[in-house]
């Protein structure tokens, strides 16, 4: 892979009417509100779903405003109420999504040095061969979800599941099968502040708000990730829309560790029941053009390398946990 202006890419972790569109999340003139969330006053579509709700919406809702949603799934999940910094539901639950996903080798050294010591203590980078581990990256557009709908990009490195042996390949091997994936998020661009606020500090996530533009044609679909300083494209990640997409719905977890506020080890995942999905190890199937913004500056220096897989997923429904400190998960294993 040629690293530069074009490089291949890394990924692991309002519109009822979008069913099948990967168009800009939200390119809408919908009035908005200002609501308070943990003293920050942030904007929400005015009559949306969590303007009204709270991420708490009944289904019932859900099936009438947008009744072609198999919503089968999320009736047998129960949401409880938390406090995360705020008030809130968990999981939260994403309805109508979509997300490109690619795998890649990169710079272990340079992986390690980007994590906590602390989090280093209890998992370390996946090493698939000497030198180098793995990164992911995954563009998401929530089409219709609790929180409205925006998108987002997400940029992690792939580590052994805390309280478990980290055996390079064999772990990720282990994980493939089991469809249970481990990581720690490096960067998590969003294109809504309800978005940013939510993550930053229900889920102590490093998001940020920038412009995050989908566009697509018969072949691929791709995000343009604006540089929040300079209003600039600075990322581009294309990817292929695959044929012979497996319509058998597959229920794939993604996991994080991170810590809080206060410096207390935590974890956090989704569950995600994909509906429509395909795969392909073919290193044309994606490609990341990097710019001058600083996602760009952060992603050079991980000399990112051959890809491992390449994921396109237009149809998908997701659960997001609320984070729990990880003591309570190492001590069940």
């Amino acid at each position: 892979m040629k690293l530069g202006s074009v490089a291949a890419i890394a990924g692991l972790f309002v519109n009822a009417l979008a069913a099948t569109a990967w168009a800009e999340v939200p390119p809408t003139k919908s009035e908005s509100t200002l609501i308070d969330i943990a003293g920050h006053q942030v904007p929400v579509v005015k009559g949306g779903l969590y303007d009204r709700y709270r991420s708490n919406p009944p289904l019932s809702v859900i099936a009438s405003e947008a009744p072609d949603i198999d919503l089968s799934w999320f009736k047998g999940l129960i949401k409880t109420k938390v406090d995360i910094g705020f008030e809130s539901y968990s999981p939260n639950f994403y309805y109508r999504n979509s997300r490109v996903t690619a795998v890649f080798t990169a710079d272990i050294e340079k992986l390690r040095e980007l994590m906590p010591a602390k989090v280093l203590e209890q998992v370390q980078p996946l090493q698939i061969w000497p030198g180098r581990g793995l990164v992911a990256f995954t563009a998401y557009s929530y089409h219709y979800c609790d929180n409205d709908s925006y998108n987002e990009v997400a940029l992690s490195i792939i580590t052994n599941k805390p309280g478990n042996s980290n055996l390079g390949p064999i772990t990720l091997i282990g994980q493939s099968i089991s469809k249970d994936f481990w990581g720690y998020v490096l960067k998590l661009p969003v294109n809504t502040e309800l978005a940013r606020v939510r993550g930053v500090v229900g889920y102590n996530l490093p998001k940020w708000l920038t412009g995050i533009n989908v566009r697509e044609d018969e072949h691929s679909v791709s995000y343009d990730i604006i540089d929040s300083q300079t209003g600039k494209v600075d990322v581009v990640f294309r990817g292929d829309k695959l044929d012979g997409l497996s319509k058998d719905a597959e229920l794939v977890t993604n996991s994080f560790t991170n810590t809080d506020k206060a410096g207390e080890l935590t974890y956090g995942y989704a569950v995600s029941r994909q509906l429509s999905h395909a795969s392909s190890t073919s290193g044309d199937s994606a490609r990341l053009t990097l710019g001058d913004g600083s996602l760009s500056a952060y992603i050079k220096p991980l000399k990112l390398g051959k890809m491992m897989k390449y994921e396109y997923v237009p149809d998908f429904q997701s659960a997001l946990y609320a984070p729990k400190p990880l003591a309570t998960l190492i001590g069940k294993n």
